[in-house]
């Protein structure tokens, strides 16, 4: 065996050099090396971590977004592959509590009110805990940041290498825009900096979801980069402070060509938005350019309905097709072409309802955000939307409604999605991704600690993009339904 080390009579040599003739200084350093690798061998390499997998009790779904913790503290939480690699080596072989605490997920309590489970974890060995489902709405996985398979990748070199070039991110607009889904995001945090981007990031990716849609998520994004290959700003607007970007839509013009708009504010600080403009995507320099300022709060203080929100098609019963803004209720619609989107003289106000009734203990619900699609499976108009002043979350309980109109009346809202003390704001429909001919439809939502009561950020997760599914036939919407 080659080590450094080779004993020649009374004198220890190293790299040829006895040691006794080596400077004082060099003894000591060496001396130091010499202890942490005899340390070392003594000791042996760290134990291979067990694998423990969280599963759905009713199902063969793995779950992310699981934290299991130790009665000292210790904490893991399930990547996208509903994976842990639980790497407390004094655990090992000794029976040990783990409390299980998921959002719309749980363990069955004791007698004492504890959820979790025992498990006697062992190096190299395999676990499996089992959560029950609690919301209506499915838990797939995260669609951005970094750190997708951070768990699985310790403990299997062949699980997914994903890697994403941000590693958090706020609300999302998407469109599809010539055989393309494109995908904008807001504030953006990056490895090399908090909250690196702040004139919106973006990325492009197939139109339509692999299939099945499910755990293990990896979502490949084609990123918009710089020319050190890293995620770029996308709306440079002029102006002082962040801009953000809504009511993103791809809409031909008089040619038919079609053309990729957005409207989009600039803030200041705190949250005070003192612009309002519209922009259009330059398809050579693969970013949005100012086109029009529509409002300034320096010359008039009452600000205009902007085609803001998400935007949907709508044809009518003269074969019209228009562009519907809201969020979630649409609140300006204008025709579909590109000119009269840019024409404020062409849009169309109307008031959105305030709030909906309410299925279960609450009378009604007043939605903060969120957006609308056409159901093929109902063949009706659905809605989900995050509650204003909602609870236990203030902006993190997730609501389902119905209509025969896009413009309403809505029906009874049912809730299909809570948060213990965490925020899950702006949800976002993609009805591009509906399966099961519309019955199961898949939305996502901002995952932050921001609005909570100080709660401990979830690593990895924090402030990132999760998606879920929701099954339409599920019983528990039946007070949802509009007949």
């Amino acid at each position: 065996m080659h080590t450094p080390f080779h004993r020649r009579g009374d004198a220890v040599r190293i790299a040829g050099q006895r040691l006794d003739r080596l400077p004082q200084a060099n003894l000591f350093f060496l001396c130091i090396v010499s202890g942490l690798v005899l340390g070392m061998t003594a000791t042996g390499a760290a134990r291979a971590p067990c694998r423990i997998t969280v599963r759905e009790a009713d199902g063969e779904w793995t779950v992310p977004l699981v934290e299991l913790r130790t009665t000292d503290q210790h904490r893991w939480v399930s990547d996208n592959a509903g994976v842990i690699a639980f790497d407390l080596e004094e655990a090992f072989g000794r029976e040990t509590w783990l409390s299980v605490a998921s959002h719309g997920y749980e363990s069955p309590a004791d007698g004492f009110g504890f959820r979790g489970v025992r498990i006697t974890p062992v190096s190299g060995g395999e676990l499996t805990v089992e959560v029950r489902r609690t919301s209506i709405a499915r838990r797939i996985g995260r669609l951005t940041g970094a750190g997708l398979f951070s768990q699985s990748r310790r403990l299997d070199e062949r699980a997914p290498a994903v890697e994403e070039p941000i590693v958090g991110c706020d609300s999302v607009q998407n469109a599809v825009h010539n055989q393309r889904l494109y995908w904008f995001w807001g504030d953006t945090t990056v490895r090399h900096y908090p909250l690196g981007i702040f004139h919106a990031s973006g990325a492009t990716s197939e139109q339509n979801a692999p299939a099945p849609l499910a755990p293990p998520l990896a979502w490949k994004f084609e990123y918009f980069r710089d020319e050190k290959s890293r995620p770029r700003s996308v709306a440079p607007m002029p102006g002082d402070g962040p801009t953000w970007l809504t009511g993103v839509a791809s809409v031909p013009d008089q040619s038919g060509r079609h053309r990729l708009v957005a409207s989009y504010m600039k803030v200041k600080a705190p949250l005070t938005v003192y612009r309002w403009g519209l922009a259009v995507w330059d398809e050579q320099q693969q970013q949005f350019t100012h086109e029009k300022t529509v409002w300034e709060k320096d010359t008039d203080e009452t600000q205009p309905k902007i085609p803001e929100g998400h935007a949907v098609l709508w044809r009518d019963e003269r074969n019209t097709e228009w562009l519907l803004f809201g969020n979630p209720f649409v609140k300006l619609r204008c025709p579909a072409r590109f000119e009269s989107w840019r024409d404020a003289s062409t849009w169309e106000s109307l008031d959105p309802p305030r709030s909906l009734p309410a299925a279960g203990t609450q009378p009604t619900v007043t939605p903060h955000a969120g957006s609308i699609a056409w159901n093929p499976h109902r063949q009706r108009w659905v809605t989900l939307f995050v509650e204003q002043f909602g609870k236990p979350s203030y902006l993190g309980e997730i609501w389902y409604a119905e209509a025969k109109s896009p413009f309403g009346p809505w029906g009874s809202a049912v809730k299909v999605l809570s948060h213990n003390n965490y925020s899950f704001y702006n949800p976002k429909l993609h009805p591009q991704f509906a399966a099961g001919e519309g019955r199961y439809v898949y939305f996502e939502g901002t995952y932050t600690a921001t609005f909570a009561d100080r709660p401990e950020p979830t690593p990895g997760y924090d402030y990132n993009q999760i998606l879920y599914q929701l099954d339409l036939d599920d019983p528990r919407l039946a007070a949802a339904r509009v007949d």
